[in-house]
This record gives C-alpha cells, sequence and structure tokens, in this order.
C-alpha cells in the first residue's frame, strides 16, 4: 500500500518529462526538437501534465488544441486518464467525451484542408476509431478502473477502521461489565464482612468489662471505617472506570508513627529509626515507602507476632531506603518466616511481596526480602527521590 503511494506521487514528477519528450517529436517532421513551435508546445504539455493531478483541465484544453493543430497526441492521452479518475456522474463525463469528439471531428476537417500524411492520420476512417480508442478511450476507461479500484480499497480500509472501533468498543464494555461485576462481588461480599466487623467492635466498645479491650475495639472499629471508606472508592473507580473528584487523603510517612502505634496496640513489639535529614519527598515515593512497612507488619501480624521488630527510614542523597528487619525469639513460629508472606495463623494470597516489588520498580527502585544470617527475616525497600517528580 505504501510503495503504490509512493509511486503514484512521484508519478507527476515523470509524467512532466516524458510528455515534453514525446511530445516534442511531429509525426511528418524531424526537426521537431529543434523547432521553436514545437519545443514550446512539448513544455506547456510537460507542465500541465506535471500538474495533472491537482488539476486536469488544462491539460485537457491544451491537449485538444494541440491534437487539432500539430497532431500532438500524448496531452490528450494523460488528461484522458485524469478524466477518468475524477469524474463522477453521467453529465459530467458525457460532457468530457463530447468534446473529445469535438476535438476529433475538428482533427478531421485540419486533415482534409491540409492532405498528405496528415489527412490519412486524422481523417480517414479507420485511423480516426484508432486514434479515439487509443488517445481517448483506452486511457478513459484506465482512469474509470483505477478510480473504481482506489474506491474499493477506501471502502475496505473504512470498513477494517471501523470494525476495530467496534472491537474496540466491545472490549471496553466487556471490561465495564466485568468492573462491575467485581464490584457488586466485593460489595457483597468484602463491604458485608468489614461491616459486621465494625458493629461487633462497636458492640464490644460498649460492652467491654475494663479499658484495654474498649481501647482495642475501638481501635479495630475505626481501621474498619477507614477500610469501608477505601472500599468505597475502590468501588466506585470499578464501577466508573474514572478516578472520583476527590479521593481520601493517601498515607505518607507522616502517617508511619500511627501505623505503628495500631501494630503496637496488638501487642507487637515495633521501633522506629529515621537516619539522615528528614524532608519531603513527594507523595508517591512516601506513600511508596508506607505501603511497604504495611505489607511488612502485615506479614508481622500473620507469622511472628511475638517478633522483635524494627523499621529503619534512610533519607539518602537520591535515594529514601526502607528497611524491616525482623528479630525473631526463642519461642517465636518461624521467625525466618515472618515476613515472606508464607500463609501461618491468617490467610493471605502470597503476592503482598511480589506486588510491592512490582510498585517499587514503577518508580525505578528495588526490593529485597529475604532470610538474615543472624535469624529472622529483612526486608529492604530502595525508592528514587527522582521519582517524586
Amino acid at each position: 500500500m505504501q510503495v503504490s503511494r509512493r509511486i503514484e506521487g512521484g508519478l507527476p514528477v515523470l509524467l512532466g518529462p516524458s510528455v515534453f519528450v514525446v511530445s516534442a517529436v511531429p509525426f511528418d517532421q524531424t526537426d521537431g526538437l529543434t523547432s521553436p513551435v514545437f519545443v514550446t508546445t512539448a513544455a506547456a504539455a510537460g507542465v500541465a501534465a506535471w500538474w495533472a493531478r491537482r488539476s486536469w483541465w488544462p491539460l485537457a484544453v491544451l491537449g485538444a488544441v494541440f491534437y487539432v493543430w500539430l497532431v500532438m497526441w500524448p496531452p490528450l492521452m494523460v488528461a484522458s486518464y485524469y478524466a477518468g479518475t475524477t469524474l463522477r456522474g453521467t453529465r459530467a463525463i458525457a460532457s468530457y467525451l463530447g468534446g473529445t469528439a469535438v476535438a476529433l471531428g475538428a482533427a478531421v476537417v485540419v486533415g482534409d484542408l491540409i492532405g498528405g500524411r496528415r489527412e490519412m492520420v486524422t481523417a480517414t476512417p479507420a485511423n480516426v476509431a484508432l486514434m479515439a480508442m487509443a488517445l481517448v478511450g483506452l486511457p478513459f476507461v484506465f482512469g474509470l478502473w483505477t478510480r473504481a479500484r482506489r474506491d474499493v480499497l477506501a471502502a475496505a480500509r473504512e470498513r477494517a477502521d471501523r470494525l476495530e472501533r467496534e472491537q474496540v468498543m466491545r472490549a471496553e464494555q466487556a471490561r465495564a461489565q466485568e468492573r462491575a461485576r467485581i464490584a457488586r462481588e466485593m460489595h457483597d461480599v468484602v463491604a458485608h464482612r468489614v461491616s459486621l466487623m465494625v458493629l461487633h467492635a462497636g458492640a464490644l466498645e460498649v460492652r467491654a468489662a475494663d479499658e484495654p479491650t474498649a481501647r482495642t475495639a475501638s481501635m479495630i472499629g475505626d481501621i474498619g471505617r477507614e477500610a469501608l471508606a477505601n472500599l468505597r472508592e475502590l468501588l466506585g473507580v470499578l464501577r466508573s472506570n474514572q478516578l472520583p473528584a476527590e479521593l481520601s487523603p493517601q498515607p505518607t510517612l507522616a502517617d508511619l508513627d500511627r501505623l505503628l502505634d495500631q501494630s503496637r496496640a496488638l501487642g507487637i513489639s515495633v521501633r522506629r529509626h529515621d537516619h539522615g535529614r528528614p524532608r519531603a519527598l513527594g507523595s508517591t515515593v512516601e506513600r511508596t515507602a508506607y505501603r511497604v512497612v504495611q505489607e511488612a507488619l502485615t506479614n508481622v501480624h500473620k507469622h511472628a507476632r511475638d517478633a522483635h521488630t524494627d523499621v529503619h527510614v534512610r533519607f539518602l542523597n537520591d535515594t529514601l531506603q526502607v528497611e524491616i528487619l525482623n528479630r525473631g525469639t526463642a519461642d517465636g513460629p518461624g521467625a525466618e518466616q515472618a515476613l515472606s508472606g508464607a500463609e501461618r495463623a491468617l490467610p493471605g494470597a502470597g503476592w503482598g511481596l511480589a506486588g510491592l516489588r512490582e510498585r517499587v520498580e514503577l518508580l525505578g527502585g528495588s526490593l529485597a526480602a529475604g532470610p538474615r544470617q543472624e535469624g529472622g527475616y529483612r526486608v529492604t525497600a530502595d525508592i528514587p527521590v527522582r521519582a517524586a517528580a
């Protein structure tokens, strides 16, 4: 397709000189290239042929005049081809063919007046029929075929584009239906369960026999309500495939202490260590660091509740490094598995650290997780600070 378009684009460049050269050689003389008349008319025909792709009428007029005057046939032949590629409608086609018939008839009259070879070429019935077919009929039919082929190809391209658009629309519709189905399932199952958890936590807070139990129940209720709010936002995104106008504030390093306090309230020993000069690094970097710590502590809750955990936040020149170290206890349930995501006490999909690694790598960073030689487990995330931009 591209090759044919390039050939069509370069056709006028080749056609103009070709028409000039062929037109400059008259049928009944040998001095055509040296005759000023033939050189001038041939040059005019070449320029008109070069311009024919934009407007072929000048070439048709020159072709008719030059054929009657000098039996110069290339301009009329090229004009007939372009007429076939552009003319639409019976009236336009009949007008062009009628004009060429007038030109051929005038050539017959001139041939009869001049006589000799001119009369034989342009005035005898057989030659008139032959010239009409060669100069007008065949080029015009070939132009009609070319135009029909272009129309068919254009219609095929349009149909293919339409089918592609329809396929994209169907795919988008299927995705929207699937998102709506997932949203309904999450609402019917997850939201219902979390709501029950919040209600039971509220009832426990009211009926608690001691203050620590009441505080724990209140904290569970707050966490559940926060989870419901996040779930509502997620369901809105799934249903509409667009971010809501207003999102609840996303957690950053400023919320890290609150996250650690929630773990401490559950009886887990967690300490935070900051290294370097704390500074604002951008919401994307800080939110990613927060999620790394959150996932690591979630695995501690699942697999090593009695393990000692240290959270190190290092503000380096070009990198924010977050490291969570689990030191375990002698009677712990396998300290080396504390942060690894292996399922033990609580159910899990096993995709926590894999998702974190993808999140960190999207920012150009890296995440490493594995057992420590001295015992326990380590999760380390290096997040480039430039990702804040």
